[in-house]
């Protein structure tokens, strides 16, 4: 598909995360769109999420795209993502409730408040995120595969990077749960001056999601390209942080190309033809 419609989509796609351009060429030409469109969607759908300040406009644009998907479903897309999916065999084949996972937790979320503690912080995470995660698997990889990883690696990447904006005045949930706070004497207003107790407080937070990324890779199921090569930057996006005299800084600066990306995604594309 050339549709310059479908194009702008995937350049804003790339524009939020450029490494990705890489993978696409490990990519079989006939699924190239398909997988670009879902990748594509995700990122609408995390837009929308969280970059609408207010919850009733968000919850207006995610229903708009659960009724998109039940349209695209019974063969009436109209828009160029959801045409371009579903364009794909394997898009139309998957089961209703993993397109309206992903919309239903998104819209339950809007307006949650800050929480408790880091398990009650990633269970809420991975509810969106995991429902994501799941949907891209099963186009991937087959109904049956366990998305128990992609999903674990999908809300920890996005822990990581809401951490990016944690001095950023919001309507949404804080980047750092409530024990962490007063662990460190912080308050919401706090977090919005440098401080030694910030640093502290994200440097805590930095080594727990490190811990965790570890232990998610010991999960079952399989990466999609896109989903894997996330999965690494992130790990390495926190690495850096926590070597880092300003913690803060360093996961706000660009990410540079890494050499072990190409390597990486040239094994996970013949793995993934060879398991066909």
């Amino acid at each position: 598909m050339s549709d310059a419609g479908f194009e702008s989509f995937v350049d804003k796609w790339l524009v939020a995360e450029p490494a990705q351009a890489i993978a696409l060429g490990y990519l079989d030409a006939a699924e190239r769109d398909a997988c670009c469109a879902l990748a594509c969607l995700e990122h609408e759908l995390i837009a929308a999420a969280y970059g609408i300040r207010e919850p009733q406009v968000a919850a207006v644009k995610l229903n708009w795209w659960g009724e998109e998907l039940a349209r695209a479903r019974q063969g009436e897309a109209l828009h160029p993502l959801t045409q371009a999916l579903f364009a794909d065999a394997r898009a139309a084949a998957l089961p209703a409730p993993l397109y309206a996972a992903p919309v239903a937790a998104a819209l339950t979320q809007l307006g949650q408040g800050s929480v408790a503690d880091f398990e009650t912080q990633l269970a809420a995470a991975e509810r969106f995120h995991g429902a994501l995660a799941a949907l891209e698997t099963a186009f991937w990889f087959g109904v049956e595969a366990s998305p128990a990883r992609a999903a674990r690696l999908a809300a920890l990447g996005h822990l990581g990077a809401a951490l990016a904006w944690l001095d950023a005045e919001s309507t949404h949930e804080l980047p750092l749960p409530m024990a962490l706070l007063a662990r460190h004497q912080l308050t919401r207003e706090g977090l919005r001056q440098p401080s030694a107790a910030r640093r502290a407080a994200l440097r805590d937070q930095l080594q727990t999601l490190t811990q965790a990324l570890e232990a998610a890779q010991r999960l079952p199921g399989p990466l999609s390209l896109f989903r894997g090569l996330r999965a690494r930057r992130d790990r390495a996006l926190l690495a850096g942080a926590l070597r880092a005299a300003d913690p803060l800084a360093a996961l706000r600066a660009p990410q540079r190309p890494r050499l072990g990306d190409a390597f990486y995604l040239w094994r996970a594309a013949r793995e993934r033809r060879a398991g066909r």
